[in-house]
């Protein structure tokens, strides 16, 4: 029985974080997908809103170290995504960060009341990007009240 625990917490330390990237555009999420990868990133995609929803309510699937959301998808959008994100007890602790050509300081401001973690502007420095879920992937999120 011990030497299963071993296995188990070994396998849990060679595990890749998981990055759940949400865009309309496949080819901005193979973009994504690319620059996380070369980082040691584990990565899946979803094309909107409630995809994304679908892939994360179901308790069969890990819940991601990170998720990363644009603000403009059809017909469920990022606004839509982190609402449902942040009210879902299961989910309201994953970082979010919102990659958008949205960059105007309103869209700011409404990404920051709405509980996004970071925003990353498209189109996006790949370092940055990389960046930025490091430092989302260490540092986590507080529960809401607990700042």
């Amino acid at each position: 029985m011990e030497l299963g625990i071993h296995t188990e917490a070994r396998h849990a330390r060679l595990r890749r974080p998981l990055v759940l990237v949400c865009d309309d555009t496949e080819s901005i999420r193979r973009l994504l997908r690319i620059n996380l990868e070369l980082h040691g990133y584990e990565v899946e995609e979803s094309a909107d809103g409630r995809a994304l929803m679908s892939r994360l309510i179901d308790p069969e699937m890990p819940i991601p170290e990170v998720i990363l959301l644009d603000a403009h998808m059809e017909p469920y959008d990022g606004w839509w995504a982190i609402a449902a994100i942040r009210s879902h007890r299961r989910l309201n602790t994953v970082p979010v960060a919102m990659v958008t050509a949205s960059v105007q300081q309103h869209d700011r401001l409404q990404a920051q009341e709405a509980g996004i973690d970071e925003f990353i502007a498209k189109p996006f420095d790949p370092d940055d990007l990389v960046a930025a879920v490091s430092r989302l992937v260490a540092g986590g999120r507080l529960p809401e009240g607990a700042h």
